[in-house]
């Protein structure tokens, strides 16, 4: 007996919506009065679901039809709040369904179509015969009996029911040539009626550890998509066959037998589709005519279970979810596509996240200037600030490390806060000196136009027509015989490649050895085009032990004057089995001094949809330290449309970038489906004297629940050893209380 049911259609099987009863409308609408038409609706699904129960011998504990009862009041949860009216309660339904089901068993209007597949004399034709109990398909025990696709249609309890007979496949590698014939005449047949559900049959009582069934599973796969196995059943045949004998020699119990072979066949069809989270409910059938039956002559299996009204509420209780997540519009049940065609719905949050994330204009590696993407403004920097504060501090003596033994400890300190302030101050003089380059270059280049009339300001700028010197390495130091930390003459050397592709591994953040974090591969490179337009090719590629991503992205940047670019990428990343293909430009300006607009388009086309989308974003800065930035886009998709925005306000050190404290506020809001996501996040960065950084991290939603990390780093070794054996000590401690206590 399945122990579970899995209901999860994200290209569900086309669902033609059943009209209620004249019964159903009048028991329900007397009983409905206030409540809106969708409520009535899906009480009258509850309402059938549980006359179908009846006419198949099963009571509201089963296990299937709890499952199918709560999914169906969760749904309607979800969709419509957790205020939601819930007088159309499951009590009432079972009381409207016995009502009618004493009143007498009329046909209902209700239909379910079977798809059936499997491999060639696993039992399909037999099946079908005992769930309509007469001949209906041909059956042969020595060879094939269904050569052609034929659709059988006969009724059952008054449950209209259709299902489509399929050609047995075969397992052998030579035959994929055969079995890709069936599975496109299949293909072609099911086009004009989508099935409901899928019923993949194999043997219970065949033992195949090797997964010699996978290339047969993955062609069925490629032909009809992933959705397909989203909607299966599988059907374990000759399920009263003896259990084989276990490791130990005696046979294995039934339990641990249909176990055993559930969990291969599951996995196999879990390593077809490419999805490890799918779990397939599983049903035993007993065809033969010596099984042995009950009073009622319904044929019982060794576990006691009476497998025909199982195998019949599990298809139907598919089909009864599916008609209510098209009438609450949960996913897509477009009718009228064929199963395998329909396509999943494009994550369009998603997809606006990216659009809205901001991206930097491409720069050449040897371009100078002001950059439109920096925050600094060359025209604030003094051409008369030569002096710097590094430049009057007294010399300074660097002691060696037998020198600093000698000193005591107030001593010692006092030297390290020196030396630490006069690194900072150094790094401080040598960003000053980069961003005068940088301003001289820009005026060289404006006075190097052609409809410059301005003089050069600088006379000792202008160009004698010599070459300027090319640049020549100096030669390597001697070093010395074994390392030395008093000793600063010692360099690590490395090799210089004429290759300007940059490859480097992806690294596990969340690992502590990075040596053993490898996770992938990165690969960039940086070039020009056409002496003025900087390009650039990346890709990244990682895999783990299930699954592999692949990202690839050209980019290439137009500058339109000196305050306007163009930013155009492509991009090819991997999203499940499939891929998603984004054509993306942003545009850039600047309006005034502090101010910058940009304007985004963005096409993404992922599983034959195309989504597109747009945004708008402005940032001012205001004084040297505060920034904010606010943004808003929307992304339409499939006739679906996702609206989102953020607002970010960043103040960072008066020094930065050689200060390293850098705090940002966000607010970001995201509408999809009339479903409104409100977000804050903080996240801070500082020091803490000259040893200590730390990291802080902090988000909360709408929905009360939220996120707080914080992530140090420090100079002393031992300290950040001393950290990570918190956890540890942690879960030792945690697992040794969990241990039962020892019984003599």
């Amino acid at each position: 007996m399945p122990r579970y049911i899995h209901h999860s259609r994200p290209n569900g099987a086309a669902i033609s919506r059943p009209s209620p009863s004249v019964e159903d409308n009048q028991q329900i609408g007397d009983s409905s009065d206030g409540y809106d038409e969708t409520q009535e609706k899906l009480q009258m699904i509850r309402v059938k679901f549980l006359r179908v129960v009846q006419r198949l011998g099963q009571t509201p504990q089963n296990v299937v039809v709890t499952q199918v009862l709560y999914r169906l009041g969760l749904a309607e949860g979800l969709k419509r709040g957790a205020s939601a009216n819930r007088a159309f309660s499951s009590d009432r339904a079972s009381a409207i369904a016995e009502e009618l089901e004493a009143a007498g068993q009329e046909d209902l209007d209700f239909t379910c179509n079977i798809l059936v597949l499997g491999k060639t004399g696993v039992g399909k034709s037999a099946t079908i015969n005992s769930i309509f109990d007469e001949s209906k398909s041909a059956t042969n025990a020595f060879q094939p009996a269904t050569c052609k696709v034929r659709e059988i249609l006969g009724t059952i309890h008054g449950i209209k029911v259709r299902v489509v007979d399929t050609p047995g496949l075969m397992p052998s590698s030579a035959d994929q040539r055969r079995n890709k014939n069936i599975i496109l005449s299949i293909k072609k047949f099911i086009k004009k009626s989508s099935p409901d559900i899928v019923l993949y049959f194999d043997r219970l009582d065949v033992q195949s550890r090797d997964y010699s069934d996978l290339p047969l599973l993955k062609l069925v796969t490629e032909t009809f998509g992933a959705a397909i196995w989203f909607n299966t059943i599988v059907v374990l045949t000759h399920a009263a066959s003896a259990p084989p004998d276990g490791a130990n020699g005696s046979p294995l119990s039934y339990e641990m037998f249909v176990a055993q072979r559930s969990h291969i066949v599951q996995h196999s069809i879990r390593q077809a589709a490419g999805d490890m989270r799918l779990m397939n409910p599983v049903s035993l059938v007993e065809n033969h005519s010596a099984c042995r039956r009950n009073r009622e002559g319904q044929r019982v299996l060794p576990n006691g279970q009476v497998w025909k009204p199982q195998l019949l509420l599990l298809c139907l209780s598919s089909k009864v979810l599916a008609e209510a997540n098209a009438l609450l519009k949960l996913q897509d049940n477009t009718p009228g596509k064929p199963l395998g065609l329909r396509t999943r719905a494009p994550p369009l949050p998603f997809l606006l996240s990216s659009l809205l994330q901001s991206r930097a204009q491409l720069k050449a590696p040897d371009e100078d200037g002001e950059d439109i993407d920096s925050d600094i403004d060359l025209e604030d920097l003094s051409d008369t600030e030569v002096e710097d504060e590094y430049d009057r501090l007294p010399p300074f003596k660097y002691l060696t490390k037998s020198e600093l033994s000698e000193l005591t400890k107030e001593e010692r300190e006092a030297y390290y806060d020196e030396k630490y302030n006069r690194e900072k101050l150094y790094q401080k003089k040598q960003w000053k000196e980069e961003l005068k380059r940088r301003k001289n270059m820009k005026k060289k280049s404006d006075s190097a136009k052609p409809d410059s009339d301005k003089p050069k300001q600088n006379p000792e700028e202008e160009d004698d027509g010599q070459p300027e010197p090319e640049a020549v390495p100096m030669p390597d130091m001697t070093m010395p015989q074994t390392f030395d930390s008093d000793n600063p003459t010692y360099r690590y050397r490395y090799l210089d490649t004429p290759s300007q592709w940059l490859v480097r591994p992806v690294l596990d953040t969340n690992g502590w050895d990075h040596d053993t974090g490898y996770d992938g591969v990165n690969v960039e490179r940086m070039f020009v085009i056409k002496n003025k337009i900087p390009a650039s090719v990346s890709g990244q590629l990682t895999k783990d032990k299930k699954e592999a991503n692949f990202q690839m992205e050209c980019a290439a940047s137009v500058k339109h004057g000196e305050h306007q670019a163009t930013l155009a990428s492509f991009d090819v990343q991997s999203v499940g089995r499939g891929l998603a293909y984004t054509l993306r430009s942003e545009t850039k300006f600047s309006n005034f001094k502090g101010n910058k607009t940009a304007g985004g388009l963005s096409f993404t086309y992922l599983g034959n949809t195309l989504a597109t989308g747009m945004k708008l974003e402005d940032s001012l800065k205001v004084g040297k330290r505060l920034k904010f930035v606010v943004n808003g886009g929307a992304m339409m998709g499939r006739g679906d449309v996702a609206y989102g925005g953020s607002l970010e306000a960043t103040l960072r050190d008066k020094d930065y970038p050689v200060g390293q404290m850098l705090t940002t506020l966000g607010l970001s809001v995201m509408n999809w489906h009339g479903d409104l996501a409100i977000g804050g996040n903080l996240q801070s960065q500082f020091a803490v004297g000259r040893k200590w950084k730390v990291v802080t991290r902090a988000n909360l939603n709408n929905r009360r629940s939220g996120q707080i990390s914080i992530r140090t780093s420090s100079s002393e070794q031992l300290q950040i050893a001393l950290i990570g054996l918190i956890p540890i000590i942690r879960s030792l401690i945690r697992g040794r209380l969990s241990e039962p206590p020892y019984s003599t």
